[in-house]
């Protein structure tokens, strides 16, 4: 059998040399590759299969050794008589070998106790079950179906993240259905009363609710909820609890970027051995057409990955966005999709009551050591702030340095002269070490900060006063009908993304806005419109 590896992709050629069991045509076909492509990948495939073949070879049966016995004999000295003769140097030499073998030998089975007794003594329970990835790689040509949402709930309720999660995934389905096949979107959740949670998730999108109750599960804990999440994710569980799916994994799976939903996401797609993109600002699924070799098994050819998701978020330059792409390697999979979405990045959508599905409870036994960290007091707080719903956003930036606590008066002034206003602060506020004195002090808190890792608004008029316009900061807000921008610095990044650019202090732009609103003028020669020239 001749195998010319030119004539197969790296995948097709590893199909191939399965089915070859010699071991100088499997060298003919790696002196081919060398002489030819010469690929890295497609080199590494036939030498696997030496090495396999390699393997093979070394048990022979007791004739083969016995006619290697003659032949060694031949080598062997003999005298006029035909007796074999052995000089004293190579006995002594022969001797020596045999022993340092076998004190070499002595040596590594002692190394091979003492580490395999190392790591006896070490494993505590708490290292992690993948640790040697070669036997939990994601399954090899596995099934994989549809978009999977873990709704977070708090005091008996569902998030908001979590419905407008539900919105996206059902909008992102019905699209998908259209394009390839129907798939459902699928709502996971647990707690300590959850059926009727689940229930409300099939009328706010879902197809399936699957949920786990337990009196312990009451609060977020890392163990029980991961372990849980995962064994749903796989289609374990008694028999009723999974004969309503027929597949491996999910294909996609989305969680709240909130404290608790970014730790589940991570655990849990790593338990998955799965791609995870966080803290995410949009979704959209398309086919990928990629030249990558390290996914596509070899150089310069270029395959097209389907039903990809698409998951965009802020890059770590702070200016750009960037959209990551869970995709998988020619000899494993890396499915399902992950992503974690920023709370308010998506409409909550109306929910339809008479809407039908399917709600399954799951069944799975809870180890009582999964809820070694016991919660014995906690505090309620009387109420946050939410700076969504509001016709208007004033946002103050580090553009208050110069006096914070006047600064900080001036925008809640702004936000007193409308009808329905709230006040909300950047990040470089909330981590600054600026000193505000009085009751304004209250305002400088992360509770009302706006941006990536805070609060999402989309309000028809939004003021940014002091506000550079770093990207983690554009995402809480660049949905806002009309932007209003006021800096003294015109080349600020906020003015492109602004409609109206105020050049100015805000020291003396937002009291003359103040008055505007109140007495409704404003001298337009303080403004500069950010049409054509902003």
């Amino acid at each position: 059998m001749t195998l010319d590896p030119d004539e197969y992709t790296v995948g097709e050629l590893r199909g191939e040399l399965d089915a070859v069991d010699d071991l100088e045509t499997v060298q003919s076909v790696l002196e081919a590759e060398q002489t030819g492509q010469n690929r890295k990948t497609a080199r590494e495939v036939i030498e696997r299969r030496l090495e396999v073949l390699g393997e093979d070879a070394g048990t022979e049966t007791d004739d083969e050794t016995e006619g290697e016995y003659e032949e060694t004999r031949e080598d062997v000295g003999e005298d006029a008589e035909g007796e074999e003769v052995e000089t004293e140097s190579e006995s002594d030499e022969t001797t020596e070998a045999v022993e340092e073998a076998d004190a070499e030998e002595e040596a590594d089975e002692a190394a091979d106790e003492d580490e395999a007794n190392a790591e006896e003594e070490e494993d505590d329970g708490l290292s992690h079950p993948t640790r040697d990835k070669k036997h939990v790689r994601a399954l090899q040509g596995g099934t994989y179906r549809d978009m999977w949402v873990f709704c977070e709930t708090q005091q008996g309720e569902l998030l908001d993240v979590s419905k407008e999660m539900l919105g996206k995934a059902r909008e992102l389905m019905d699209d998908y259905a259209e394009e390839y096949e129907e798939e459902n979107v699928v709502a996971f959740l647990m707690g300590d009363d959850c059926r009727d949670l689940a229930e409300e998730t099939i009328a706010y999108g879902a197809d399936v609710a699957v949920y786990h109750e337990d009196d312990r599960l009451e609060r977020f804990l890392h163990t029980p909820f991961t372990r849980i999440t995962a064994h749903m994710a796989r289609g374990q569980g008694s028999e009723e609890s999974t004969d309503w799916r027929d597949y491996d994994e999910p294909r996609y799976a989305l969680y709240p970027a909130t404290n608790n939903g970014r730790d589940l996401s991570a655990l849990v797609q790593g338990e998955l051995d799965s791609g995870l993109a966080s803290d995410c600002s949009d979704l959209f699924i398309e086919p990928e057409k990629i030249s990558n070799p390290v996914k596509t098994g070899e150089p310069g050819v270029k395959k097209t990955f389907d039903r990809v998701l698409h998951m965009k978020r802020p890059d770590f330059s702070g200016f750009e966005y960037s959209t990551i792409l869970c995709l998988d390697n020619p000899d494993r999979d890396f499915h399902p999709q992950g992503a974690s979405v920023i709370p308010g990045t998506f409409d909550v959508p109306e929910p339809d009551y008479d809407r039908e599905g399917l709600v399954v409870e799951h069944e799975m036994d809870l180890e009582d050591e999964w809820f070694s960290v016991e919660i014995t007091e906690h505090d309620t707080l009387e109420g946050g702030v939410d700076l969504t719903g509001h016709e208007v956003v004033v946002c103050l930036g580090r553009g208050i340095s110069d006096d914070p606590t006047l600064g900080m008066e001036l925008g809640l002034e702004l936000a007193d002269a409308f009808e329905d206003a709230a006040l909300g602060i950047t990040r470089g506020i909330v981590t600054s070490s600026y000193q505000f004195e009085g009751h304004v002090e209250q305002y400088s808190k992360e509770e009302r900060q706006i941006g990536e890792t805070g609060q999402v608004v989309a309000p028809p008029l939004y003021i940014a006063a002091g506000v550079s316009g770093a990207v983690q900061h554009k995402v809480g807000m660049d949905e806002s009908d009309t932007i209003v921008a006021i800096n003294t610095d015109p080349e600020a990044t906020i003015r492109d993304f602004s409609d109206y650019f105020i050049e100015g202090d805000l020291f003396d732009v937002l009291p003359r806005l103040t008055e505007a609103v109140k007495f409704g003028e404003l001298p337009m020669e303080a403004a500069t419109d950010g049409g054509e020239d902003k």
